[in-house]
This record gives C-alpha cells, structure tokens and sequence, in this order.
C-alpha cells in the first residue's frame, strides 16, 4: 500500500464525506475531513463556494474505500450504480477508474490531463501539483485495443511537447494494470 492511501485509510468510517452528485460532479461541503483530505492527497477541487467537488473517478475511488457516501436527491448511490453511471457519461470509464486506482495505490498524484491531449497526469511520489509539474502523461488502454503507429506517434509527441514521460498503462481482463514507458531516443 502506498504512502498516499495510508493517510486515506486512516480516516474513521465516521469521518465519512456525504456529498451531492450534480451532473458529472460530486460536491462535499468544505470541512476539516475532505480539506484534510486534499491537503493531503489532492483528491478533490477546492471550487472557491466552500466546497470541493470530485470528479467521478475520484468519487468512485473515495466511495470503494468507504470515505464517500454520494446522494442523489437524498438517496444513497452504491458503487456499482456510479459505475454505471459513469460508464453512460464516459465510454471507456473503467479502464480508465483501473489505471487511476492503480496509480493511487502506489502512492501517486493523479489528475486529469484534458489540456495536454492524455487522459492523466502523475506526480511523482511527494510532489503534489502546484508544486512541481507532472512526471508522467498516462493513456489507459484495454489489451484487446489496438492503435495505428501514427496514433502512438502522436502519443509520444504530445508527451515530448509537454516535457513528460509516456506510460502507456495496459489493462488486462483482470483490470490488472501494466506501464510501459515511452521515451525519445537520439541514436
């Protein structure tokens, strides 16, 4: 178990956040156990309205380890059912919860990396954003999917643009989590 979910686990079941699902959201009121809980993971958003809001993967894993109760219009969401859930708003969901689950067990930063053409950003262990930038740009991928030289080209481009390391994270059908890392090699 990561250093990371260590300080997740030492949160008592009655140190649970509720929170809201609003569209694609979960919003929690700000308080001393998720701002805790930011402070110390990341997990979350800050939104300025003394709230923080998760996005679904960080919902999703919050809620596997019993430290998140979502409600919606004051009935209780199970784990299966946000599953489902983000399975209709975002195709390919679970490969993607797979390999952010992985990562956050192994005691890494994880965000979104929309605005770098990836589906993730990793910090390395200890450094958390706004501190440093981002080591790694992550693109989940399921085993049986297959991609065109032109598209791992591009991958790796992007990655090498944005000065990161590419980890193509391969999901098996075990949702068991593979990296390999791409670099550039001047021969």
């Amino acid at each position: 178990m990561g250093k990371k979910d260590k300080k997740i686990e030492e949160f008592k079941e009655e140190e649970q956040i509720i929170g809201s699902l609003i569209g694609e959201r979960i919003i929690v009121d700000s308080n001393e156990i998720s701002r805790e809980l930011y402070d110390k993971s990341r997990l979350g958003e800050p939104t300025g309205k003394n709230e923080i809001q998760y996005n679904l993967l960080e919902a999703l894993f919050l809620s596997e380890k019993g430290k998140l109760k979502i409600l919606e219009k004051k009935k209780e969401i199970s784990f299966n059912q946000l599953v489902k859930l983000a399975e209709k708003l975002e195709p390919g969901f679970w490969i993607r919860y797979c390999v952010y689950q992985d990562l956050r067990k192994r005691g890494y930063i994880v965000k979104t990396a929309l605005k770098f053409g990836a589906d993730f950003r990793v910090y390395e262990r200890g450094v958390k954003p706004g501190e440093d930038h981002a080591k790694w740009v992550v693109y989940p991928v399921y085993e049986s999917n297959v991609f065109s030289w032109y598209d791992f080209a591009a991958k790796n481009r992007v990655a090498h643009s944005t000065r990161k390391r590419l980890l193509i994270a391969i999901v098996d059908e075990e949702s068991d989590v593979t990296y390999y890392e791409i670099n550039w090699v001047r021969p």
